[in-house]
């Protein structure tokens, strides 16, 4: 029997005091949310803040769990939630080109890539919590 590979990452929906999303430009996939993967001994919460603090370097705070995002065929979960920033300085990284707070509706425009901008838009809906999405 095979065992199989899993892959479990967590993002976070980070918005500021003035209601702005934070975006950073990746160098593959273009404007998105931080995240990335759990490592093996690790919480998804603190994956989530570590990821954040890794690609552009800002602190958060989890406020909030909003739901799953499960790939079935290429089996990989995305755990999100909804964060607030609590220090730090946004910089640029390998993993994050540019960063920046922008109004929700603009946030969206800029975001491309597969289903990401349904994510930010799910996690902004506080009645829709949580939810599973499965594709």
């Amino acid at each position: 029997m095979t065992v199989p590979k899993h892959s479990l990452s967590a993002a976070a929906i980070i918005v500021n005091e003035r209601k702005e999303v934070l975006l950073i430009k990746g160098p593959r996939r273009g404007w998105e949310m931080p995240g990335g993967k759990v490592e093996e001994g690790e919480s998804i919460r603190a994956a989530a803040i570590r990821e954040t603090k890794e690609e552009c370097g800002l602190d958060i705070e989890i406020t909030k769990f909003c739901g799953v995002f499960q790939n079935v065929s290429k089996s990989i979960c995305n755990v999100l939630f909804l964060a607030r920033p609590i220090g730090g300085k946004l910089i640029a990284t390998p993993e994050c080109l540019e960063a920046g707070f922008f109004p929700i509706e603009e946030a969206l425009t800029k975001v491309t890539w597969s289903n990401f901008r349904q994510r930010i838009e799910l996690c902004l809906q506080e009645e829709k919590h949580p939810f599973y999405v499965e594709f």
